[in-house]
């Protein structure tokens, strides 16, 4: 049985090693040939402060991007969870429907209606709502929602296949036992869908911390680390600065992954305590 699962793996293994393990090494070993020496490019990442700002600004939109598409995108997996037939296929539709415009297309879409004189700041400054136009371009405001537009249906579709998998009849066994509507959601649809949602989460996350086109056009002031990358590769061509970053952010990724993973390690042992407990 083992030996089946190393084999079904061989098919990854030979398409990341050379597209993603050889790059990897390539960037590796460039990011240690700088002119401060082996470690240079290293220590600037850590000491210098325009460095530092551009990763807290990276791990902030990408955190920011990933609670507000949980805030969005789980509301609306629990009503398509619930939806049959047609209006369930018309509702995952609507969802994949931005797929078929590109990124570009999207974030100079958002470009237009968060605008000075853009149709939402038409729109509150018509009906009262504000007396002046509100600058959301350039500084991160319009970028966070830009993004979290993007990434929902990254988030949508795991808790979707999360709350489809949960037992309907658990629910009601719930609701048997008393429990209000509000209570059945909180003891029992939350806690099993806690898998889609780290699922969600994760992609999420990860994905917005590579993101460049969205955060050139609408970040303004708000340098990101892919930004920082490109000029750093592309226009100074200082290739050791921009692949230290590069291994920098890869670091910071997968112990972001380990504490992730941690974490539901933690929440499946309690889990498996409580149910001995109450067994």
């Amino acid at each position: 049985m083992k030996l089946r699962r190393y084999l079904l793996s061989v098919p990854a293994a030979i398409l990341l090693t050379p597209f993603f393990l050889a790059p990897l090494f390539v960037i590796g070993t460039e990011s240690f040939s700088g002119q401060n020496g082996p470690a240079g490019e290293y220590i600037k990442v850590v000491t210098d402060p325009g460095i530092r700002k551009v990763l807290y600004n990276t791990f902030y939109v990408a955190l920011m991007v990933t609670i507000l598409s949980l805030l969005v995108g789980y509301p609306i997996s629990y009503v398509l969870a619930r939806l049959k037939g047609r209006l369930a296929t018309i509702g995952i539709f609507l969802i994949f429907l931005p797929f078929w415009a590109s990124t570009v297309i999207r974030s100079f879409a958002w470009m237009i209606l968060l605008g000075r004189n853009g149709p939402v700041n038409s729109l509150m400054t018509g009906i009262g709502v504000i007396d002046e136009p509100i600058r959301f371009i350039d500084n991160g405001i319009g970028l966070m929602i830009a993004m979290t537009y993007i990434m929902v249906p990254f988030m949508v579709v795991p808790i979707l296949n999360g709350l489809r998998a949960i037992d309907p009849n658990l629910p009601r066994a719930a609701a048997v036992m008393g429990a209000n509507p509000w209570r059945q959601f909180l003891a029992v649809t939350l806690p099993l869908s806690m898998p889609g949602i780290m699922v969600g989460t994760t992609i999420v996350f990860v994905t917005s911390l590579g993101f460049f086109v969205t955060p050139s056009l609408l970040g303004g002031n708000m340098t990101v680390v892919s930004i920082l990358i490109s000029e750093q590769a592309n226009r100074l061509l200082n290739w050791p600065l921009a692949s230290s970053l590069a291994i920098v952010v890869l670091l910071l990724t997968v112990l972001v992954f380990g504490l992730l993973r941690l974490s539901q390690l933690v929440s499946r042992r309690s889990g498996r305590a409580q149910a001995g407990i109450l067994g």
